[in-house]
């Protein structure tokens, strides 16, 4: 935990002195989450209708390229409660400007699964991000995230490999 704070802080930190603009905001939404089984697994998959909420820094490269750091909690994992899986993730988006509106992003994000622990499902979650945001006037933004877990839930023992998937549908303010 301590090491996930220390690492957004420090790359927080080291781009702000090369950065041409810093923005600091928050932002939640809802998540809709579900587990991708490699093989059919005998507890009903239904997806888990959740939260998500979190802050996040905006350190502008140039006119065109941004890097978003971010430090969340989300609600994922499926509607049974034996795999709810809550984390607290850090995601590292490289943020294109399409437009004056729009903007996309991609990255990969680290989660910590906080919920429960020694159940047969691994404490840590590697992942890509894949990010659309709309700006809605100076401060306030909607966006749309897709998170795909590159890694294995479950613990190797167990036999059994799912990955985590994930829609965020979100709102957000920077200040």
């Amino acid at each position: 935990m301590k090491k996930i704070v220390l690492f957004t802080v420090f790359i927080s930190l080291s781009f702000y002195g090369f950065s041409q603009d810093v923005k600091y905001g928050v932002r939640g939404g809802y998540n809709i989450s579900n587990l991708d089984f490699d093989n059919p697994y005998a507890i009903e998959n239904k997806h888990r209708n959740s939260m998500y909420f979190g802050a996040f820094a905006t350190i502008g490269l140039n006119k065109t390229l941004s890097l978003m750091p971010e430090f969340q909690f989300s609600a994922e994992g499926a509607n049974e409660e034996k795999i709810n899986l809550d984390y607290l993730q850090v995601p590292i988006l490289v943020r294109f400007r399409i437009s004056e509106k729009f903007h996309a992003g991609i990255g990969p994000q680290v989660g910590l699964k906080i919920n429960k622990f020694e159940d047969g499902i691994r404490n840590f979650a590697y992942s890509g991000v894949a990010a659309v945001e709309y700006k809605i006037n100076l401060m306030l933004f909607a966006d749309v995230r897709y998170t795909y877990g590159f890694s294995n839930v479950f613990d190797e023992p167990l036999g059994i490999t799912a990955r985590n998937r994930n829609i965020q549908l979100g709102v957000g303010y920077k200040f």
